[in-house]
């Protein structure tokens, strides 16, 4: 293995290593060692691999996302209770138990302790009890790591970054500096974290994953555009990428933190995220993304919603309700037929997962996607894996890209 980082200060007392496993590797176990690791690996020590090939694309792919417990830094925001209403850990267990699982994406935020001290699981994590503790190894394996390892023995896992990862003012340490040392597609050792990092490309043989980082688009979530240019440069690369003669046949999915087009609430106006990354695809030299863009998948807003125009716009499947507190969804009715997006198109469809619908609050769970033979169908599984709602299946037709549920 190669050493990618020694330990550095109380924040980050840990070596961190990595091997890059060929595609042609039928298994990956880590041998024991004399060195003392951390104990968040699979308790027979083997690992995950591609079940595709360079021809095929996973079979089943689960989707999670604001998956972390949510103890906030501000005294009068309500603090989750870590050791009752947090499920991630069931939610991770739930999907692991799916016995064709070939992948998982994470949408973003896993770090949500950002004040250890209001937790009431403190006593199942040592080094991450104060305030001082934040974003700390031992904190990230208490929202991440730990309730996640049954899931990261399954599959594989494509993560990308939240808005609770985002860079501190000197752009080091912090939930940053975490993110780019444990949790990033190119690992660091320097502390450092950046607010911007370029589109990642993810091959799983024939489904291109498209990783955008959109940790900083509109971070106060009020419709703000500042730094469009940044966002349509890399939906551009997306789309130059897509538009490849070894690619044009082959299915593609962006996965990034904020939606581009989900609507959290329906009346009297219906509130959009996120501006300024629907701007960013408008003005891209194509002005919208290219068809063989599929499905664009988000979180951040706490609800899982599908929405779809019928149009040459990827439908958006919003996974945002694996752990922090949920949020109240619109109206599903008052939303199909508004007109939203640049340019604007009427919503087809709208199917949220909620409570007590319509307008009620979201459900804990997961997606899944499932290669039906050259589409793909999803379901919403509650916490516990009952599918909730229908399966849709996504249409082969890439000008008018919808789902049709049963």
């Amino acid at each position: 293995m190669r050493r990618l980082s020694t330990p550095d200060g109380p924040q980050f007392p840990t070596t961190v290593c990595q091997l890059r496993v060929p595609p042609t590797a039928s298994n990956a176990v880590l041998q024991q060692s004399t060195v003392q690791a951390a104990t968040v690996h699979p308790s027979n020590r083997e690992l995950p691999l591609p079940k595709w090939t360079g021809t095929t694309r996973p079979a089943t792919i689960g989707v999670i996302g604001d998956t972390g417990c949510s103890l906030p830094a501000k005294a009068t925001d309500p603090a989750q209770k870590c050791s009752t209403e947090w499920p991630f850990g069931q939610v991770a267990a739930s999907l692991a138990k799916e016995t064709k699982l070939d992948l998982v994406i994470h949408t973003g935020d896993y770090l949500y302790r950002e004040d250890p001290s209001r937790a009431d699981d403190k006593a199942k994590n040592p080094g991450c009890q104060t305030a001082s503790d934040a974003a700390s190894w031992d904190c990230v394996v208490a929202d991440f790591f730990r309730p996640a390892e049954t899931l990261l023995a399954k599959a594989p896992v494509a993560l990308t970054r939240g808005n609770h990862e985002g860079c501190n003012p000197s752009l080091h340490d912090g939930a940053g500096g975490a993110w780019f040392r444990y949790l990033a597609d190119e690992l660091r050792n320097d502390r450092s974290c950046s607010r911007f990092t370029d589109p990642a490309f993810i091959r799983a043989g024939t489904l291109n994953l498209v990783n955008v980082d959109s940790s900083l688009a509109d971070p106060d979530d009020d419709g703000g555009t500042a730094n469009q240019g940044i966002f349509t440069g890399y939906f551009n690369a997306v789309n130059q990428d897509a538009g490849r003669q070894q690619h044009m046949n082959q299915d593609y999915f962006v996965f990034t933190h904020k939606p581009l087009w989900m609507v959290k609430s329906a009346a009297p106006m219906p509130t959009v995220a996120t501006h300024v990354l629907d701007a960013a695809v408008a003005d891209t030299h194509l002005g919208r993304l290219r068809d063989n863009v599929r499905l664009a998948l988000s979180g951040h807003i706490h609800l899982y919603q599908m929405l779809d125009f019928n149009t040459h716009r990827p439908p958006q499947l919003t996974v945002g309700s694996s752990g922090g507190p949920l949020d109240n969804g619109p109206n599903d009715s008052k939303v199909m037929g508004m007109a939203i997006g640049t340019p604007p198109q009427p919503v087809n469809q709208s199917i949220t997962q909620e409570q007590s619908p319509p307008g009620g609050i979201g459900i804990f769970g997961y997606a899944d996607l499932t290669d039906g033979g050259g589409t793909w169908s999803a379901a919403f599984h509650e916490r516990n894996g009952t599918v909730k709602g229908q399966t849709c299946t996504l249409s082969t037709d890439l000008t008018h890209k919808s789902f049709t549920c049963h």
